[in-house]
């Protein structure tokens, strides 16, 4: 099973949308692994969005990320990467289809509602950045059996 990071944005938060959020990830069929609530700094931003660093949002991207907490969720499952990313939509919401998250609750590209890890190699990386080892939980999910079928466990 593939573990992915979602970041609830604070605008997630602001909103009153974290609990809809999660659920959605739920009951989809996905395994909460493990969720925090935290305060992002600059240092784990410039780490996070490196890639974004001589952009001219990034300045902005970080004042946001750090005007509330965020809550980091580690969420489970067969293909888990592929399914956040297509469950949360275009990054600009605008773009985002209806039925997704961003669709469904947001129109900016930058209060976006959740960050998710957009590859197997990065959600390694990112869980890494966002959590311990011993925040992550390994447990027995009794309903695999009607999420998957048995061939693709």
């Amino acid at each position: 099973m593939e573990k992915t990071l979602v970041l609830l944005k604070p605008c997630t938060l602001q909103r009153g949308l974290v609990g809809e959020v999660i659920n959605r990830f739920e009951k989809r069929g996905l395994r909460l692994a493990g969720m925090k609530m935290m305060q992002l700094t600059d240092a784990i931003l410039d780490e996070h969005y490196a890639h974004l660093r001589e952009k001219s949002f990034f300045r902005i991207l970080k004042d946001s990320m750090m005007s509330t907490p965020v809550i980091a969720c580690c969420f489970e499952g067969i293909e888990a990467v592929n399914v956040v990313r297509a469950m949360a939509g275009a990054t600009n919401g605008r773009n985002a289809l209806p039925g997704t998250i961003r669709g469904d609750y947001c129109m900016s590209n930058q209060q976006n509602i959740v960050h998710t890890s957009d590859s197997l190699e990065n959600a390694k990386i990112e869980l890494a950045r966002f959590f311990k080892p011993e925040e992550i939980f390994e447990y027995e999910s009794s309903n695999l059996g009607y999420l998957y079928a048995l061939d693709e466990l």
